[in-house]
């Protein structure tokens, strides 16, 4: 076997060495480390959630292993990943009930890309069942989900996590803008302005029978139980706050991140103090905070909202203008998104030697800079933190959380990050968490 293959038997005999505290070996690792391995060889994959994004990544996991499972409430998706010479390859296991995948010993790895709503109640539970665990973003929904996911992420901090923010990857545009931030080639950063785009507006829609492939109880899951409307469902989630943030955390998950990351407000007990909604509207009517209406997209489709940090940073939020980050301080200014970096900073090459090999891997946290998924890989291989770990996700995703609150209440609210709550205003602070379901309840480690 080539020396940067892995047989599955030595998998699992890394997997329990880093259990056990002990230190494994670093080897060299490149793409196709698992890929090239014989189906006997490689680590095993479950695969929960297989709509269109969850399709793509099932494709992303196979070249890394063996897809056993695949697991979807709506039976179409299921079936036809099952079915992907891709995914499944006509062998994989179905299941309309996820708890099925995670009951398997012979399951090591679980990537779940579900409805938001979804992700922690399904990524907690793998962690329990002893999981390495891939799910894509936005992770959370409210701000205790934040915390709940972190304490597991903590108990569990031997098995891998990674959140699928695939920008932290991009070593030529994000990485390279994060790099420069953080040497203070652009000097302080005094403000931060990061284009997400505005929801789409649509409804009323009209109440529809269930199609008989789909179990729409499991769908919603701990959301408040309501008739079914096409619109509601699979991808159109996202413009309903019952199930997601809107924009504040579809676009506001990557770009967001990629900010605070480069201002080092990433950690733990970081954040802004004031964040302001005022600039905000919805396609609805609001009352107190919540939609008067529930047949149409409810998410806010124009947005300026501004965080402000205490060191003066401000963070605008918007709808308005370019989707990207554009970083403005003492010295100069650059512009990043998935198409360009731009600026004089990177006309003038501000950081020619000053962005190393050896800055990637800082960034990488010790790690060699590769693919998004290869570092997952990697991370269930040697042990250490995944490059979009938990703890840096719930970071951002408590800005992304807080921009929604305040644009939903059309004020400025005022945030303790070291003691995470929202302070002096009872009615935003109800919104820090949601009551779920009966029978759908978060598992708290």
């Amino acid at each position: 076997m080539p020396r940067n293959q892995t047989s599955r038997r030595d998998f699992l005999k890394t997997s329990t060495l880093l259990a056990a505290g002990t230190a494994v070996p670093y080897f060299a690792w490149s793409t196709p480390a698992f890929s090239n391995q014989s189906a006997n060889d490689r680590p095993n994959i479950g695969c929960i959630g297989v709509g269109s994004m969850g399709t793509g990544d099932a494709r992303g996991h196979a070249g890394f292993g063996n897809v056993i499972a695949v697991c979807d409430v709506d039976e179409n998706h299921a079936n036809r990943a099952k079915n992907d010479d891709n995914i499944g390859k006509g062998k994989a296991d179905v299941y309309g009930d996820y708890r099925k995948v995670l009951d398997r010993d012979d399951i090591q790895v679980v990537s779940v890309v579900t409805p938001d709503h979804w992700h922690i109640k399904i990524a907690i539970e793998a962690l329990e069942a002893g999981k390495h665990v891939f799910c894509q973003k936005p992770l959370t929904l409210t701000l205790e989900e934040n915390q709940l996911i972190r304490a597991a992420a903590k108990k569990h901090n031997k098995q891998a996590f990674l959140i699928g923010t695939q920008q932290r990857s991009d070593r030529g545009k994000f990485m390279r803008a994060v790099n420069m931030v953080q040497k203070g080639l652009l000097g302080d950063i005094t403000k931060m302005t990061v284009g997400i785009n505005g929801s789409p507006t649509g409804g009323p829609f009209e109440v529809a029978e269930v199609p008989a492939n789909l179990n729409w109880d499991m769908w919603l899951g701990q959301a408040p139980k309501v008739d079914y409307r096409e619109k509601r469902c699979h991808y159109e989630f996202r413009w309903w706050y019952e199930y997601s943030g809107g924009k504040f955390t579809d676009w506001g998950a990557h770009h967001v991140d990629i900010a605070t990351w480069a201002i080092n407000q990433d950690k733990e007990g970081q954040g802004p103090i004031e964040i302001d909604g005022t600039d905000a509207k919805h396609p609805v009517p609001y009352e107190a905070g919540y939609a008067t209406k529930d047949d149409s997209y409810n998410t806010s489709h124009d947005f300026n909202v501004i965080s402000k940090f205490e060191n003066g940073t401000e963070l605008h939020l918007t709808s308005r203008g370019d989707n990207g980050i554009l970083f403005e301080g003492t010295k100069g200014r650059l512009f990043v998104n998935r198409g360009k970096i731009t600026g004089t900073p990177i006309d003038e090459e501000w950081d020619k030697d000053q962005y190393t090999v050896e800055d990637q891997t800082r960034l990488y946290k010790g790690k060699p800079p590769e693919g998004h998924k290869n570092n997952f890989y990697r991370c269930i291989q040697e042990g250490g933190l995944t490059l979009s770990d938990v703890d840096s996700h719930v970071q951002a995703m408590n800005t992304c959380h807080l921009s929604a609150i305040a644009a939903r209440l059309g004020r400025a609210i005022k945030w303790d990050p070291k003691k995470e709550e929202i302070t002096g205003d009872s009615e935003a602070a109800s919104f820090f968490a949601r009551t779920p379901r009966k029978g759908f309840e978060i598992h708290r480690v």
